[in-house]
């Protein structure tokens, strides 16, 4: 009698243990088609409007471009996206695929849409509030809150190998490179002190000495999880619970 309830008690642990692992699998599958379908709608927002819109200057031209390599990047790291942490990376880099395209619809004089919520570290870093000619080792560099003829190369803003870089309007994306090595070059504090110090947008505590700042927030070197993907720039995800961040016919 005992080895036969010793054998239910076992057949039933059995049992619970399978009925448990089959719930955990369809629960992940569940929430897996969930993050794709997610992804799947922010990339074909940020699709819709990369071939929907001509830019009719070098400013509009420019973030159109940007906007349609996010595109591309987030439709590679779509592929590529077996887990939800990684349909995230996709969903962050198709919001900042966004960004440019409300700068290119701003330069061009259209409603730029609804507002977006912010980028991680692009609170911190401020933005660019005033405009800037500066010469940084023969290069001459400028930045403005608008776009212009000279100032045509937007960034929405964020924290670039722990180096924050305003939102605003740029002469060259010369933090691309940073960017690519996950590091900034020599002479970089001199560039960042010459371009943003005093300007009363930007954050003035990173800029007094060219520290770097810690923000594990925006960090253009990770991989996000994928391997040799075209990274979209941000870390982690929930940026989004649903449709409703956004409004508008736009996005």
């Amino acid at each position: 009698m005992s080895a036969v309830l010793t054998l239910i008690v076992v057949l039933a642990v059995v049992a619970a243990v399978v009925w448990l692992v089959r719930r955990h699998n369809a629960d992940s599958a569940a929430a897996l088609a969930d993050a794709q379908a997610e992804s799947r709608r922010w990339v074909e927002r940020l699709g819709g409007q990369v071939l929907a819109l001509t830019g009719t200057d070098d400013p509009s031209r420019q973030a159109l471009a940007d906007a349609a390599e996010r595109y591309t990047a987030a439709g590679s790291q779509m592929e590529q996206a077996r887990t939800a942490a990684q349909c995230r990376q996709v969903t962050e880099t198709a919001y900042e695929g966004l960004y440019y395209i409300r700068a290119a619809r701003t330069a061009m004089g259209m409603d730029p849409g609804p507002e977006l919520p912010p980028l991680p570290g692009q609170s911190r870093a401020g933005e660019v509030t005033e405009d800037r000619e500066v010469e940084v080792e023969g290069r001459s560099l400028g930045a403005s809150p608008q776009p212009t003829d000279r100032n045509s190369h937007y960034y929405p803003g964020g924290t670039v190998a722990g180096r924050p870089v305003p939102r605003g309007w740029y002469s060259e994306p010369w933090w691309k490179p940073a960017l690519v090595a996950g590091a900034w070059g020599v002479g970089s504090a001199l560039l960042f002190t010459s371009l943003f110090s005093g300007m009363a947008g930007a954050d003035q505590a990173a800029y007094a000495d060219g520290a770097a700042l810690d923000d594990p927030g925006f960090d253009g070197g990770a991989d996000g999880g994928f391997d040799g993907a075209d990274q979209g720039g941000f870390e982690g995800g929930g940026l989004f619970d649903n449709d409703s961040d956004f409004g508008g016919d736009f996005f």
